[in-house]
């Protein structure tokens, strides 16, 4: 259970940690008055109010000293570093051979896992493939959902009603039937080589996993961007992930939730020393 307390020796009254609660769970009658409490039951543990404290008097047992820290704001970066990171992002899938470095692989986990989720549910997980049979079994098990996919929409019997049942399907064939062609012929259509994929997954009960998987994914995809990781969204993956009913691949995988999100990892064999503009931005603004 729960509980929270609040040092009156140390608290200055400031109600910075009223104002930041997102449950309503601490309260201030004035401006300079006591701070209270009500309804601790309905903390989500986000630990804004211990964050934000100038006085450590928020004391909470979700977060005990040892998971407090001093953020150092020195060695952030700037709005335009991060708009320059956020340029250079490409979905670069010119590989080299050698792997990706332990220590790399496990800062864009760690960044992917420090990502906002909704209601502060903490229920995204990693699954980290560095093995090549592995990486091969993902790459088939992709492929081989695309073909019976194929096969099912293009059976003469059930294509006159396809897009009834799923809006779009015939037009995916020639894409789905290109992919299968380049990866049949001796290409790695799905992975293009890479050396490790990270998949992220929630729990099935999960109301917002794939929105946390993929807030979870941008943080990590701009750590691999900074470490000069080259990646790109398995986008054929998890659309073969969402057409097997079997759920093989998280069979293979030992994942109980949903993937929602994977990306392909690996050193590049050169970086870009340019970005390109994207098209005009689409903006509204009421």
């Amino acid at each position: 259970m729960i509980t929270i307390d609040i040092d009156k020796e140390t608290c200055i009254k400031c109600s910075k940690c009223v104002k930041v609660c997102p449950a309503h769970i601490l309260t201030q009658e004035d401006p300079k008055a006591e701070i209270g409490l009500r309804n601790v039951q309905t903390c989500i543990a986000c630990g804004h109010c211990v964050a934000v404290c100038p006085t450590d008097s928020v004391i909470h047992s979700e977060f005990p000293a040892q998971k407090v820290h001093v953020l150092n704001r020195e060695i952030l970066p700037t709005p335009e570093q991060v708009m320059e990171l956020c340029r250079a992002r490409r979905s670069n899938r010119a590989f080299l051979s050698s792997p990706v470095p332990e220590e790399y692989l496990q800062q864009i986990v760690e960044a992917g896992h420090l990502a906002p989720t909704a209601s502060n549910g903490q229920e995204v997980s990693f699954t980290l493939v560095t093995k090549p049979e592995l990486l091969k079994q993902i790459a088939d098990i992709t492929i081989n959902t695309f073909e019976k996919t194929v096969k099912k929409i293009t059976n003469p019997f059930i294509n006159p009603f396809i897009n009834l049942i799923v809006p779009g399907a015939k037009e995916a064939v020639p894409t789905l039937s290109a992919v299968i062609a380049k990866h049949r012929g001796g290409a790695d259509a799905i992975l293009r080589g890479a050396k490790a994929v990270l998949f992220i997954h929630t729990p099935i009960s999960s109301n917002f996993g794939r929105q946390d998987a993929n807030l979870a994914y941008q943080n990590a995809s701009l750590m691999a961007e900074s470490l000069g990781v080259s990646q790109f969204y398995t986008g054929y993956v998890c659309i073969a992930v969402d057409m097997d009913k079997k759920r093989k691949l998280a069979k293979l995988l030992n994942i109980e939730g949903t993937i929602h999100a994977g990306m392909a990892l690996s050193m590049p064999a050169f970086k870009f020393p340019k970005y390109i503009d994207r098209k005009d931005l689409d903006l509204t603004i009421f």
